[in-house]
């Protein structure tokens, strides 16, 4: 019998893939606490480089524009090179575009920093998802990304809690040149000890990827499920609410909206953390026992930020209680989870090997999102001299735009993924012994 003989069915799990996949989330924990940390630093970073509101959301808006257009060109190198490449030059770009920006003292070297951070924080969490699919048995997906996500996440407490109080200790370069270290610890685990999949379950070869045209039709087929396009568009709408927030603009629309010292709006914000992570559990075991929960999952949450979140805009006083933003706060928190949903529509839309660009496509929608609300919102408090209630109303576009999609779309991803159903069932049954 041949040696090279894999053996059927999903992967089994285990210890050794708890091992190997934490690598990769660890990973994606630094690139997260990379990302955000400029959102507990706005304001410092305003003085710093002496910049008014528009040129700070242009930092973020920059970051999220290389994520967003490297997603496609990730996810095509994540299916032809693997996890661990793709995985370790993210790595290797983000810490040095960390370190960049600790240094920088002049804003066109921070914005290339911080372009530099985005290109590597593109490469994580689709490869951390490659990873899942290639050491769990497909029922696990759900709560596999879930998990992944929720992890991640905890990299912005790691911003909102410790960033926060070492920046005004320490100062902006001791504070952003020190968690440079974190990028360099995870990058020596990777190389050591991640592998792309367990012995015996390595996928099979794939000479086309060098064939012409490959590209144009990797994207090609991937686009043309419905699944992949209902996807992106969940991910849209749902994702950026809590993005801008966290990212960007929570942290100034609390303290000069709102009225809350920093460390006020620094709880508040941790806040949105804490109920991501615990939301993101709950979400991953509903969509595991329950697929049918996906969209329903998905539009409510969309439907509970809106309510919340223009309840907070439209108070008589423009000073929100308390108890109303703890209540927008915890919500925004089932932003995060309700995105992950896009992928499971994804997934199972797409064979093995085009999963990486699939999900690439889905994780553009969040962000592009994401860069249009913080630009939009960046021009429209300089255009209103400061009128977070305008420019906070920008997001209800966005959203409904996003559920027009998502409800013109959800029949088509369904009928398509039953249809998908039967066809495996009557390949497995005609399947010789």
């Amino acid at each position: 019998m041949s040696s090279d003989i894999r053996p059927a069915g999903d992967p089994p799990g285990g210890r050794r893939a708890v091992a190997v996949w934490g690598i990769g989330v660890a990973v994606y924990f630094v690139a997260i606490t990379y990302r955000t940390s400029l959102g507990v630093a706005g304001l410092d970073a305003a003085d710093r480089f002496e910049i008014n509101a528009s040129a700070l959301s242009t930092f973020s808006i920059l970051q999220l524009l290389v994520y967003a257009g490297m997603q496609i060109p990730v996810g095509l190198m994540v299916d032809r090179l693997g996890t661990k490449k793709v995985l370790g030059l993210g790595a290797v770009l983000f810490t040095v575009g960390q370190l960049g920006f600790a240094l920088s003292h002049s804003y066109p070297t921070a914005l290339v920093s911080r372009a530099l951070l985005g290109c590597g924080d593109a490469m994580a969490f689709i490869s951390v998802l490659r990873l899942g699919s290639r050491w769990f048995p497909a029922r696990r997906g759900p709560l596999i990304a879930q998990v992944a996500a929720l992890i991640g996440m905890a990299g912005n407490l790691i911003s909102t809690i410790v960033l926060a109080r070492l920046l005004h200790t320490l100062g902006w370069t001791p504070t952003f040149a020190g968690s440079a270290i974190g990028g360099t610890v995870v990058l020596v685990l990777l190389l050591l000890f991640l592998k792309d999949h367990p012995e015996g379950y390595e996928p099979e070869p794939a000479a086309h990827h060098h064939a012409p045209g490959f590209v144009r039709r990797q994207i090609t087929a991937a686009w043309r499920e419905p699944g992949t396009r209902l996807g992106m568009w969940v991910h849209f709408t749902t994702q950026f609410p809590a993005m801008v927030f966290l990212l960007l603009w929570g942290m100034p629309f609390l303290v000069e909206a709102q009225g809350l010292t920093r460390a006020t709006a620094g709880e508040l914000l941790t806040l949105v953390v804490l109920s991501n992570m615990a939301i993101g559990l709950v979400y991953g075991q509903i969509i595991a026992r329950h697929h049918r929960a996906r969209t329903p999952l998905a539009l409510g949450t969309v439907g509970v930020t809106a309510l919340v979140w223009g309840s907070v805009l439209a108070w008589p006083s423009g000073h929100a209680p308390m108890g109303l933003l703890i209540l927008l706060c915890s919500v925004l928190g089932a932003c995060g989870p309700a995105s992950m949903i896009g992928f499971d529509f994804a997934r199972p839309a797409n064979p093995p090997e085009r999963l990486g660009t699939a999900s690439g496509i889905v994780n553009m929608g969040g962000f592009v999102a994401s860069m249009t609300t913080l630009l939009t919102i960046g021009v429209l408090l300089d255009a209103t001299g400061g009128d977070y209630r305008i420019a906070f109303a920008s997001v209800f576009a966005l959203e409904t735009l996003g559920v027009v999609q998502i409800l013109r779309l959800r029949g088509r991803a369904q009928r398509r993924e039953r249809e998908r159903v039967v066809a495996s069932r009557v390949e497995t049954v005609h399947v010789p012994a």
